[in-house]
């Protein structure tokens, strides 16, 4: 059986769409990025899909929303862990 590229995390996107609402894209490095993108989604469940289209069709508008709240929660988790980082590498 051969993984199709097209297989992703759902939270995936919306964890890049919060970032990039937030400007936190702008803040960090890539590398910082990258430990932080990390960060956010190893504190998330998997929601593994094909097309994007398929979730929006299938979640109900309160698993939407919950999911949004999970990635928000995650995010803020991951910013103040990198906060933290910088502050014991200053030291």
């Amino acid at each position: 059986m051969r993984l199709h590229d097209d297989v992703h995390n759902y939270y995936e996107k919306i964890m890049l769409d919060k970032i990039v609402a937030k400007g936190l894209d702008k803040q960090y490095d890539e590398d910082v990025m990258a430990d932080f993108c990390c960060t956010v989604l190893n504190q998330l469940p998997s929601r593994y899909i094909r097309y994007d289209v398929d979730m929006a069709f299938y979640l109900s508008q309160h698993e939407r929303i919950q999911m949004e709240k999970r990635v928000d929660v995650a995010i803020d988790v991951a910013i103040s862990q990198v906060a933290k980082k910088r502050t014991e590498v200053k030291e």
